[in-house]
């Protein structure tokens, strides 16, 4: 595949394919790195929720006294802290990566998987061990401190690893999504040869979906951002009330990510068919960007 049909296959990635059976058709270059990009996105949800999930069991059996030994509880709430913040960190950068790789796919430019991989895995583990390291080091327990020890400066290092990527992803996304719904509708039309109110409900149904994707990451951590600066600012002056109803609000919204993922990055169902005749798939005889000139011929998928 050269890298000039790369923006029509942006298109099979955003949009739903026409209702035929091709069973065994390939997947394209672009179609293939986005749905790996999803698939490593949802096994990083996976594994964080699953993370959340023990240490939820852990809290009910030391609540219960089901398991009393201090010592134990210390080092599996370590290790728990250790995925789940990784884990979750992972989902972040690949969040980041998909809206990298859906803007470059706009601009007829090649993915770069080694480099997301490497990215992807190498910066949240870095992230991950320093702050937690700081955090629990050396006696694997927060909460006590040594002789002189300051409490800020061994949380704030974790606070942030925590809260960088996820600031990053608030910030550099909506700029990229908002870069490449501009260009959506140019790739539309050239590849469909119009642009008529056909056209302009799928820019419009490729716009939605950037935003849905915004709103979602937004949903789940804009809590944690607005707690952190809260409870960092003003922790001893904050009701107890408040910090709990704060906490209960992020462990709903930080597992449901990968709820709301599942949703907004899977393919429309409805059918919509492009790359053909335009009088035959939309039926409006009239496009407000003529076809090319060049040859009567139909463009096929």
């Amino acid at each position: 595949m050269t890298i000039k049909s790369s923006r029509r296959e942006f298109l099979s990635v955003m949009l739903p394919r026409e209702d035929r059976v091709q069973p065994h058709r390939p997947y394209s270059s672009v179609a293939l790195r986005g749905r790996k990009i999803i698939l490593w996105l949802a096994f990083g949800d996976l594994m964080a929720t699953l993370g959340v999930l023990l240490r939820s069991v852990l809290k009910i059996l030391v609540a219960y006294e089901y398991l009393q030994e201090e010592d134990t509880n210390i080092v599996l709430c370590v290790i728990l802290a250790v995925i789940i913040q990784y884990f979750y960190t992972v989902t972040w950068m690949w969040t980041l990566i998909y809206a990298i790789d859906m803007w470059l796919a706009l601009q007829d430019k090649k993915g770069y998987p080694v480099l997301y991989h490497s990215l992807v895995w190498i910066i949240p583990a870095c992230l991950t061990s320093v702050g937690l390291f700081i955090l629990y080091a050396p006696n694997v327990d927060c909460h006590n401190l040594l002789p002189n020890e300051s409490a800020f400066l061994r949380i704030l290092p974790n606070y942030f690893a925590t809260y960088l990527p996820i600031l990053t992803v608030m910030t550099v996304n909506p700029i990229l999504y908002l870069l490449s719904a501009r260009s959506v509708h140019i790739v539309v039309a050239r590849s469909l040869c119009q642009y008529t109110q056909k056209e302009r409900k799928i820019v419009d149904s490729i716009r939605l979906k950037f935003g849905l994707i915004n709103l979602v990451f937004y949903v789940c951590w804009l809590p944690n951002i607005i707690g952190g600066i809260i409870v960092w600012v003003y922790w001893d002056n904050l009701p107890r009330t408040f910090i709990l109803v704060l906490w209960y609000l992020m462990a709903t919204t930080n597992p449901l990510q990968a709820l709301f993922n599942s949703l907004v990055y899977r393919r429309s169902r409805d059918k919509v068919m492009l790359f053909r005749n335009h009088q035959q798939a939309f039926g409006e005889t009239t496009p407000l960007l003529p076809a090319s000139k060049q040859s009567g011929k139909t463009t096929s998928d």
